[in-house]
C-alpha cells in the first residue's frame, strides 16, 4: 500500500485498492482564473446550488491573467471577486501568488490532506505528503459546495533517486532527465511516489519542483513522505500534519525506476515537447530572445537565490530579455530582504508580480514569430508563450541564468565556484 492508498483508507475508514473508486470527503479545493468562471457557472447555472458546506475549504485564485493585461480577464476577475464574497469563497486577489504556491507557505494544506484542484498542477503540493490532483471544474465546484467527491485510486509507481546532487544539478534537471527517459506519457494514469537517499539532500523548494512536473509525464499525482527535511520545514512555520499515516513503509508498488542523480548533468527540453531532452552541451548553439525565471515550476526563493547567484555582479547580454517573477508576494519579499531582486534588477532583469502569464502565454513576456525563450516553466508546445512559430526550451534557473549572460543556452557551472 503506497502513500496515497494510505491516506485514502484512513481518510474514509477501510483499506482501500489501487483502481477502485471511492467518495471521499474533499479537505481543500481552489480553482484559478482560467477555470473559476466555469465553477461560477457550474454552481449558479447549471445545478442552481445553494449548499456551501465547503466554503470554508475552498479558495480562489487570480495568478494566470494577473493583473488583468485586457478587459475580458478584468471581468473575469470581478466576477470571481463578486462569487467568493457572495458564496463566502477564500480569495487572493492580484499579486498574492500562484495557487499551488501559497497553499503551500501558507499552510491551507498538510500533510496526509486529500486536495484537489482545478489546475492539471495541483499535484505539486504532494512534495509535503498530501494526496492532490488536479480535476476539471465541474468536479471542483462539486467539491466546493458538497465538501466530497469521487476519486479513482490510482495505481502508484515507486521513482527511487540515488546519489547526491552534482554541481549545477537542481530537481529541474531530475525531472526533465525522467520525462526524457519515459516519455511525457511515461506515469499515465499512475501517481509517482519519490523514495530514495537523495531527498535528504532536496528542500521543499526543490520538492515542489519535481511533483510540479510529474503532471508532464502525465502522472495523475505525485507525493512524497514526510520526512527530516519536510518535518523541518513544517515544524518552522508552526504548521502540524493533518492526518498521519506511515510515512516509511515503502511498499504496493506496480513499478519501479531508479534514477542515478549523481550522475546527472545539466538539461533542458526542447520543443516542440517536454520529453525532448538534451544536454546543454547539445544545444549551445542556440541563440535566445528571452529568458523567464519563474512559475509554479521554479519562481520559489532557492530558484530566485541561483539566479541571482550567478548574475551576481554580472550582466544580462545586450539583446536578451530576461523577466523574474517570484512565485509568491512571500517570496518576493524575501527575495528583495536577502538583495536578491537588487542583484537580478542590477544585472538588467525585470522583475515581474508574482503570476503565471508569462508560462501560459497570457502576458508579461510574449514571443514573436521565429523568437527563442529559455524558460523555467513546464511546458514548451508550438505557442504556449507565444506565437506558435516561437520556440522553448525549458531548463532550470541556473541554466536560465547562464543563458541570459550568454544570450545562448549556457552551462551553469562555470559560474558557480
Amino acid at each position: 500500500m503506497g502513500l496515497i492508498d494510505r491516506i485514502v483508507s484512513k481518510a474514509i475508514g477501510r483499506n482501500v485498492s489501487p483502481g477502485e473508486i471511492v467518495v471521499i470527503n474533499i479537505d481543500a479545493v481552489y480553482a484559478q482564473d482560467g477555470t473559476a468562471p466555469l465553477v461560477i457557472d457550474v454552481v449558479e447555472k447549471e445545478l442552481e446550488l445553494k449548499r456551501r458546506v465547503a466554503v470554508e475549504r475552498a479558495f480562489f485564485f487570480i495568478d494566470h491573467s494577473s493583473p488583468a493585461p485586457h478587459v475580458a480577464a478584468a471581468t473575469v476577475h470581478k466576477e470571481m471577486r463578486r462569487f467568493a464574497k457572495e458564496y463566502g469563497v477564500k480569495l487572493f486577489d492580484v499579486g498574492y501568488g500562484i495557487s499551488h504556491q501559497v497553499v503551500v507557505e501558507d499552510g491551507l494544506v498538510r500533510p496526509g490532506m486529500v486536495v484537489v484542484g482545478a489546475d492539471s498542477h495541483t499535484p505539486t503540493i504532494g512534495a509535503i505528503g498530501v494526496y492532490a490532483t488536479g480535476v476539471g471544474s465541474t468536479d471542483a465546484a462539486i467539491a466546493m459546495m458538497f465538501g466530497m467527491l469521487w476519486l479513482k485510486v490510482p495505481e502508484t509507481t515507486k521513482v527511487v533517486l540515488t546519489g547526491t546532487m552534482p554541481k549545477g544539478v537542481m530537481s529541474k534537471d531530475i525531472a526533465l532527465h525522467i520525462i526524457g527517459s519515459i516519455g511525457t506519457d511515461g506515469m499515465l494514469g499512475r501517481a509517482v511516489e519519490f523514495r530514495g537517499d537523495t531527498l535528504k539532500y532536496l528542500s521543499v523548494d526543490s520538492r515542489m519542483t519535481l511533483t510540479n512536473m510529474c503532471t508532464e509525464m502525465s502522472a495523475e499525482s505525485a507525493i512524497m513522505p514526510v520526512d527530516e527535511v519536510a518535518r523541518k520545514w513544517l515544524n518552522e512555520r508552526g504548521y502540524t500534519i493533518y492526518r498521519d499515516v506511515d510515512w516509511e513503509k515503502e511498499d504496493g508498488y506496480v513499478d519501479e525506476l531508479i534514477v542515478e542523480v549523481s550522475k546527472l548533468e545539466p538539461v533542458v527540453a526542447a520543443p516542440p515537447d517536454v520529453d525532448n531532452v538534451k544536454g546543454v552541451g547539445e544545444v549551445s548553439n542556440v541563440e535566445v530572445d528571452q529568458v523567464f525565471i519563474g512559475s509554479c515550476t521554479n519562481g520559489r526563493l532557492e530558484d530566485i537565490e541561483i539566479a541571482a547567484r550567478i548574475l551576481h555582479g554580472r550582466k544580462v547580454k545586450d539583446g536578451v530579455r530576461c523577466i523574474v517573477s517570484p512565485a509568491s508576494r512571500k517570496v518576493y519579499m524575501e527575495a528583495l530582504k536577502r538583495g536578491y531582486i537588487d542583484i537580478l534588477a542590477s544585472a538588467g532583469c525585470t522583475i515581474a508580480p508574482p503570476t503565471c502569464g508569462p508560462c501560459v502565454g497570457a502576458h508579461m513576456g510574449l514571443l514573436a514569430a521565429g523568437e527563442v525563450a529559455v524558460a523555467t516553466t513546464n511546458r514548451n508546445f508550438p505557442g504556449r508563450m507565444g506565437h506558435r512559430d516561437s520556440k522553448v526550451y525549458l531548463s532550470s534557473p541556473a541554466v536560465a541564468a547562464a543563458t541570459a549572460i550568454e544570450g545562448r543556452i549556457a552551462d551553469p557551472r562555470k559560474y558557480l565556484s
